[in-house]
Order: C-alpha cells, then structure tokens, then sequence
C-alpha cells in the first residue's frame, strides 16, 4: 500500500485512476490543480505522484520542477493526452527529461497505470 498523490484538473481521470489504485489497497489524495498539489505535497508525506502535464495556473511540468526542487527523490508518473495551450503537442518526453520516472499516455489503460505504479512502489 502506497500514499499517492493525484493531480489532474478533470475530475472523471481523477475518479478513474482513484477508483483503480483504490482497488490495490492504496491511500488517495486528490489535486485539482498544480498549486493544490504542491500544497498538498507541502502538508503531507507521499510515495508517488501521478500528475497531467496540461493544466491551468501551473503546468504539470511547473509541478514536477517544483516538487523535484522540494524532494529530489521523489517519484513522479506522468500523463497526458498530448493536448496543449496553441494545439497538440507531446510534453511527455519533457516530463521525462525533468524528472518524471514514467510516463503514460491518454487514453491509457488501467494495465498500464497498475504497471507504472507497481513498478515505483515496489
């Protein structure tokens, strides 16, 4: 069982992905946004963060600086569906090259979530 740290700003990604890590008995906190997150982060102690990179107020890649910046060990999944403020665009090998130990792409299935967790945790 981990504590894990969701932020995302669509609400249906974070009842999913909750509902799915809920299932293997892990412990839930949710963000709304990236700030929320890092204040989340701030007050708590978290095994893993799952983050999407496009938001408003503060990016997912702001996000991963910011908490890579309070802990650099953290341990930081990343996802996205590749949609961007001026179109499409691929900010998952970003998130990589910045800190985040996986990546996964929307649509995703609950296999690869499950696999991205399981593989950090362990």
């Amino acid at each position: 069982m981990a504590k894990i740290l969701i932020v995302d700003d669509e609400e249906p990604i974070l009842m999913l992905m909750s509902e799915i890590l809920e299932q293997d008995k892990h412990e839930i906190t949710v963000a709304r946004t990236g700030q929320e997150g890092i204040d989340k982060f701030q007050s708590d102690t978290f095994d893993l963060v799952i983050t999407d990179l496009v938001m408003p107020e503060k990016s997912g890649l702001d996000l991963i600086m910011e908490l890579r910046k309070l802990d650099p060990g953290v341990k930081v999944i990343a996802i996205s569906g590749g949609g961007g403020i001026h179109g499409r665009f691929d900010y998952l090998p970003i998130a990589k090259l910045i800190g985040a130990l996986r990546i996964v792409k929307k649509p995703f299935q609950v296999k690869e979530v499950k696999e991205a967790v399981a593989s950090l945790i362990s």
